[in-house]
């Protein structure tokens, strides 16, 4: 498969930066979330990412939050401006300064959430200027501070073909990316002012770092700055080992596994396979998943993805989401947000148990160079979600499965089944996790194997249990002795979000694992040809509040008010809500003229049996 170069990418340059000067008494280790999921921040300042990681990244399991590059760069109109370092020794930055910064980490480790920074010193700033802690630079005569012209690489350049064969890994590793002043990351003066800046960081409490650019470096010098790291720090501050993932996109001239002792791999195969098989580009769909990235124990495929231990994924990042890399959440032009497609690749990343996961979280724009918003991510300590910045890990599908990812590491992909047209799959994770994913404009209903114990799980696709367990806040799906569930998975047109996922840690106590058979007769319709009635509610078996996946009754007669009935079966002694609506094939007639909220009906399903819901007339 045919990957962009990052000479064809937006520049991503680099930066961080070092003090030395700083370095924070170790404090006694605290309790961290499992670490199989983390979030990117991009550009989220220091103080909302540290009420961030207090009021949502800890309470919901989050492991880690990777910060921008966090040393001073280059003052510029536009974001990649932080990625142009000037200098490693000062930590005063466009997102905060060394206190703040401090203060964050902090913040975050008492949530129990890990920070990672994002290490950028292959190159350096161009141009000339006055950074963003005073210092200045001029990139013609290569004069930064604390470094002089002999720490450069001669003035060379990266031509495409370069990236097609190892002949080209020299000019890769030796020549300007994007015509930065390329760091000799070789010399040992220079390994030592990258090995002092990790060090102080590290002082600081970070937890681990993302290396940018990283196979424009020699592997053999990563390995030696790291040696060096590790003998200063051979843990964090929080006692664990430091983590590290490397961006390397694979083509041609590249020598993967060189990098494995330094640390895991962006796996940029999977960002573009999930690009690819939820668009449906060159033929592939969902049901192509298997083939192109390999099976549980099996990994690999035709793609050639590396094993999951030496990798990092995510659906998209700030490069790839402006060069169309990836399906892209905040880019107006061809925002796949807009179709759930985003919101479906992250959810099965977050399901399947291949390398670790990354969510990110940015802003939207519509110029790929655009700068950072400067309204706040809150407005009186609320946080604006979906405005200017997206919040994308507040979202209830992406949010609600980090927990089902922590409680599923570990367990075996097991029960792959593939719907009728190829975009719809399901899966269990061991008999502890299950999730259905529905890609296609029509509804997927069937009895799914789904490896769990018998019992009333709720839909972390839409919601939680209750404060008290007994139920769920939205919808809820009863699995019985044998494992298996029946309910529908609404299509990817029906405004609910198209997936149900279940875990043994979101098992409501009420219902036990029974049913109840629930029979519903409603009259006085006022139905027309072509029109039928239908019950929607508040759990799966009455289609989660989606009219084309709602219970549909049969008409008792003929004629426009006769009665229509049904029996169906509901999770027992659950909380449901619900009403009729007249259902045409596309269009909707609630009762009340409202979808939901004040208005509905409601009740408690039997603990195990029958029972029915005589409702008399339709509200009009």
């Amino acid at each position: 498969m045919q990957k962009l170069p990052p000479s064809r990418r937006l520049i991503h340059a680099l930066t961080l930066a070092t003090s030395a000067a700083l370095a924070a008494s170790a404090s006694p280790a605290l309790a961290l979330n499992p670490n199989s999921t983390s979030v990117q921040m991009f550009e989220w300042a220091w103080p909302d990412i540290a009420t961030e990681c207090t009021q949502w990244l800890g309470p919901k399991g989050f492991g880690g939050v990777q910060i921008s590059p966090p040393g001073a760069s280059k003052n510029a109109n536009g974001w990649w401006g932080v990625y142009q370092p000037v200098n490693y020794v000062n930590l005063t930055s466009r997102m905060g300064t060394p206190a703040q910064l401090q203060s964050m980490i902090s913040a975050c480790h008492t949530a129990g959430v890990r920070v990672y920074a994002d290490i950028v010193v292959n190159q350096m700033a161009d141009a000339s200027g006055t950074a963003t802690d005073g210092s200045t630079w001029n990139a013609g005569t290569l004069a930064y501070p604390y470094f002089s012209a002999s720490d450069f690489h001669a003035n060379c350049g990266i031509a495409d073909s370069d990236y097609n064969s190892p002949a080209g890994r020299s000019n890769v590793q030796n020549c300007r990316l994007g015509g930065l002043p390329d760091l000799a990351t070789e010399s040992s003066y220079v390994q030592g002012q990258i090995a002092n800046y990790l060090k102080a960081l590290l002082a600081l409490g970070v937890d681990g770092f993302r290396i940018d650019a990283a196979k424009h470096m020699p592997a053999g010098s990563w390995t030696t700055i790291m040696n060096a790291v590790k003998a200063a720090y051979p843990t964090t501050l929080q006692g664990e080992p430091i983590w590290v993932t490397q961006e390397i996109i694979n083509d041609g001239e590249v020598d993967r596994p060189s990098y494995f002792p330094v640390g895991t791999l962006n796996e940029f195969q999977f960002t573009s396979a999930m690009r690819d098989v939820f668009r449906g580009n060159n033929g592939l769909s969902l049901a192509s998943i298997p083939g192109v990235m390999g099976t549980w124990g099996n990994w690999g495929g035709s793609w050639g993805f590396i094993q999951p231990q030496n990798a990092t994924v995510f659906i998209t990042n700030w490069d790839t989401e402006r060069n169309g890399g990836s399906l892209n959440i905040n880019n107006a032009a061809g925002n796949d947000a807009a179709n759930q497609r985003y919101t479906l690749a992250n959810v099965f990343m977050l399901a399947q148990g291949y390398g670790e996961a990354q969510l990110y979280s940015g802003f939207k724009f519509s110029d790929t160079g655009a700068d950072r918003p400067s309204a706040s991510p809150y407005s009186g300590g609320s946080p604006q979600i979906n405005v200017v910045w997206d919040f994308a890990h507040r979202w209830t599908p992406l949010a609600n499965m980090v927990a089902f990812r922590n409680a599923a590491t570990g367990q075996a992909q097991q029960n792959w089944i593939v719907g009728d047209n190829g975009n719809q799959v399901a899966f269990s994770r061991g008999n502890v996790g299950f999730v259905a994913l529905n890609n296609s404009a029509s509804a997927w209903t069937r009895s799914f194997a789904t490896g769990l114990p018998a019992g009333t799980y709720c839909n972390v696709i839409n919601g939680t249990k209750n404060a008290a367990g007994t139920g769920c806040t939205a919808d809820a799906v009863t699995v019985d002795a044998g494992g298996n569930a029946s309910f529908t998975v609404p299509a990817n047109s029906s405004g609910s979000t198209p997936a149900v996922a279940l875990y043994t840690g979101q098992k409501a106590s009420g219902g036990g694992g029974s049913s109840c058979a629930v029979t519903f007769t409603i009259a006085n319709a006022n139905t027309v040809v072509g029109q039928n009635l239908r019950v929607v509610g508040s759990v799966s078996g009455l289609g989660a509040w989606a009219p084309a996946s709602g219970f549909a009754l049969t008409i008792q007669g003929s004629g426009a008010n006769v009665p229509w009935s049904g029996s169906v079966s509901l999770p027992a002694g659950m909380a449901i809500q619900y009403k009729y609506v007249k259902w045409n094939g596309s269009s909707a007639v609630w009762e009340s003229n409202q979808a939901t909220g004040s208005g509905n009906r409601e009740f408690t399903s039997c603990a195990s049996g029958s029972q029915s819901r005589s409702d008399g007339n339709f509200k009009f």
